[in-house]
């Protein structure tokens, strides 16, 4: 049966979401602003395999998530697409070999339960120099062939080119109708629909509040900065040094060097130039080439966390017809895609991996 479903926010989830729902012939209307996404801001790593997060239901998300990857692509046509997701394997630094050693011991142990790990080899400081020639580190390695890195303004491009309606404008408010449906207004428009997803990252609160409902999101600021080498990045894996920044290799020559995790501006979006600059000082550590560059692109994004860091998507038992997911925070693009894709699978009333995860919702979404 065809039903009328309308997915609020086009970031990672909602563009997911929107795409399989869309190849399942239902009618979809996908609104999306675009104001402060986080995907759209972000080049991401997808490595959650040595996370030292102890709770096992969200590794279980994050390494599914990682996993689904493969399927993505296919489902997009876009296996060999490597401008938008590339598995080139990652490079990960400790602070000293006996961390190096748990590291890789850890990944020993994990892989049994997701090959997509791919090998796992420590490399020498000689090895690293041949993989990634403007690496200026004496220290050893961890490397695992399975780590990849995704561009998720390219890839929401490629989720949406398929869908037949885009609502470029802000959702400023949605009722529930004594005739079942749901109402969104916008400043331009209002529609009726059978169903929403609600995927608005760390804005819900302000749809949800005036509904009489208290969210428990917060915003965080991320902001990346963009240079360009002379080198051929192409299959350079992705650099995890010790410390806050990763390092993005893309292809012809782009370099990722972020991000930024600031609690405090709230949805700002203003680029900071000292925390800009900071984050090129911070990669010429490992890459002192890329001191003097001039910064060829600023992006900046807003992250959703909840009080406990951990991710919800699922039902509100309270607000009929609507499925909410927010919170992923850094983990977006590693756990957005599959979540996305299993919000779709709910509404389609299809078995799913993450019946843990349908009533979560409630834990954060409370009425006032």
């Amino acid at each position: 049966m065809t039903q009328k479903i309308a997915v609020i926010g086009g970031g990672i989830v909602g563009s997911t979401a929107a795409f399989y729902l869309s190849k399942n012939q239902q009618d979809i209307l996908l609104y999306d602003d675009s104001l402060g996404q986080a995907t759209k801001a972000a080049a991401g790593i997808i490595s959650p395999w040595l996370s030292q997060r102890r709770n096992k239901e969200w590794y279980h998300l994050a390494k599914s998530g990682a996993a689904f990857y493969q399927q993505l692509m296919t489902d997009l046509n876009l296996p060999d697409h490597t401008s938008i997701y590339q598995q080139t394997g990652t490079i990960l630094y400790k602070k000293n070999q006996t961390l190096l050693d748990k590291l890789t011991h850890l990944a020993q142990t994990r892989v049994i339960e997701a090959p997509t790990i791919g090998e796992i080899t420590q490399l020498s400081p000689d090895t690293i120099k041949e993989l990634i020639p403007p690496i200026d580190s004496e220290q050893p390695a961890l490397f695992i062939s399975g780590g990849a890195k995704v561009d998720g303004q390219l890839l929401i491009k490629a989720l949406q080119d398929s869908l037949q309606t885009i609502i470029r404008d802000r959702v400023t408010q949605i009722d529930y109708l004594n005739t079942g449906q749901w109402r969104i207004r916008t400043a331009y428009s209002e529609n009726l629909v059978d169903k929403i997803i609600l995927s608005v990252g760390a804005w819900l609160p302000e749809l949800l509040t005036p509904l009489g409902y208290e969210v428990d999101i917060r915003p965080q600021k991320g902001q990346l900065i963009e240079l360009q080498l002379s080198d051929d990045t192409t299959n350079w894996p992705v650099v995890m040094p010790v410390g806050e920044i990763d390092l993005i290799p893309f292809q012809n020559g782009r370099l990722v060097v972020g991000a930024t995790h600031e609690n405090d501006q709230g949805y700002d979006l203003t680029p900071d130039p000292n925390l800009l600059k900071h984050l090129q000082n911070s990669g010429a550590k490992w890459m002192p080439q890329t001191a003097t560059l001039p910064i060829e692109k600023i992006r900046v994004g807003t992250r959703a966390y909840t009080s406990d860091f951990l991710p919800f998507f699922g039902e509100v038992t309270t607000l009929p017809n609507i499925l909410v997911a927010s919170g992923l925070g850094s983990s977006g693009l590693t756990t957005g895609p599959v979540i996305g894709k299993c919000l779709a699978d709910w509404i389609l009333e299809n078995d799913t991996a993450f019946e843990s995860y349908r009533y979560r919702p409630n834990d954060y979404i409370k009425k006032s």
